[in-house]
């Protein structure tokens, strides 16, 4: 018998776990960070060390990217 856990993720996730739980791709994640998301509403940079720059990995809010996500639905093309 296979055994199943479901996982709640927390508020920030990796950016593989983010393309999971919204069917994202891996390079629109990084287009929509570089062209459209804010850092510290969408994103934020982190490191291991407590002091992040620009090359640090980045962890991502997911509920902040589903909002956005959600407000393009007026936005679509006819």
């Amino acid at each position: 018998m296979d055994n199943v856990i479901n996982l709640v993720p927390s508020k920030w996730v990796t950016a593989s776990v983010l393309a999971a739980i919204t069917g994202m791709k891996p390079g629109t994640i990084k287009k929509a960070r570089e062209n459209s998301w804010a850092v510290g509403r969408e994103y934020l940079h982190i490191s291991p060390y407590g002091k992040p720059n620009e090359k640090s990995e980045c962890m991502y809010n997911h509920a902040a990217v589903n909002s956005w996500i959600e407000k393009q639905r007026d936005a679509q093309p006819i």
